[in-house]
């Protein structure tokens, strides 16, 4: 028996990065996260945000735990866009699944030249008037501290960034880094859209500590609406 799963987890763990493997499991994630936006009840507060920036290039930032909602919310407003992945398997398969959701992916790694490449491709984008959506944590951490990744796009282009996180009633938190919520079925989803931040060269580093602390509260108090327990941000590692 011990065996047998030990073929199984080596046959998996190479079939997971197949393409066609991908694909199919990106389209389950798809209709799965589509049925639990079509039985929940939504509340969008900051709606006008959203409305002010369909057309104009925008940065939208969200915690790396809160994506699942957020996917079907842009396509429900019309974002033409692309989204930040990384090149691990999870991430190419995310990309698949954000394409589903009409958001091309820029790949991008944590090594200096898969950096660079992705901020070029993520403000050429940006020039020519796409949103760019990622998360700021990702794609390993900490837990809610911000990366300086966005800033740049926004110094860069002149972009706004626009923080956003949404929450359920009916929540999975994943035993994983960043406390991933998946909401079930018949939920509540509230999403809050905060204001655009712009940036500069003279306010970047204070932007960056401002960002982070209100995307943090963000996030403990959409939780709180559904009185859910208080998560805090992981420790910086030096």
């Amino acid at each position: 028996m011990k065996k047998f799963k030990d073929v199984w987890k080596r046959f998996w763990k190479k079939a997971f990065g197949a393409a066609p493997v991908q694909w199919v499991l990106a389209s389950v994630m798809f209709l799965g996260i589509y049925l639990v936006y079509f039985t929940s009840r939504k509340k969008i507060n900051g709606e006008q945000v959203f409305l002010e920036h369909r057309k104009k290039p925008a940065i939208f930032v969200f915690w790396h735990g809160r994506s699942m909602m957020l996917s079907p919310i842009v396509r429900r407003y019309g974002f033409r866009g692309f989204a930040l992945s990384s090149r691990h398997k999870d991430g190419r398969l995310m990309a698949k699944l954000q394409r589903l959701f009409g958001l091309r992916a820029i790949f991008g790694s944590t090594g200096r030249d898969g950096a660079v490449s992705a901020l070029r491709q993520g403000v050429r984008r940006l020039n020519e008037g796409y949103i760019l959506a990622l998360s700021p944590d990702g794609p390993k951490g900490p837990l809610m501290r911000l990366n300086d990744g966005a800033l740049y796009f926004a110094r860069m282009t002149g972009a706004p960034i626009i923080p956003v996180c949404y929450s359920s009633s009916r929540p999975w938190f994943q035993k994983r880094w960043d406390r991933y919520l998946v909401a079930k079925p018949f939920s509540k989803i509230i999403c809050n859209v905060g204001q655009p931040v712009f940036i500069t060269k003279d306010n970047f580093n204070s932007a960056r500590e401002d960002l982070e602390k209100f995307m943090i509260k963000q996030l403990q108090d959409t939780d709180a609406e559904f009185k859910l327990p208080k998560i805090e941000p992981g420790e910086i590692k030096n």
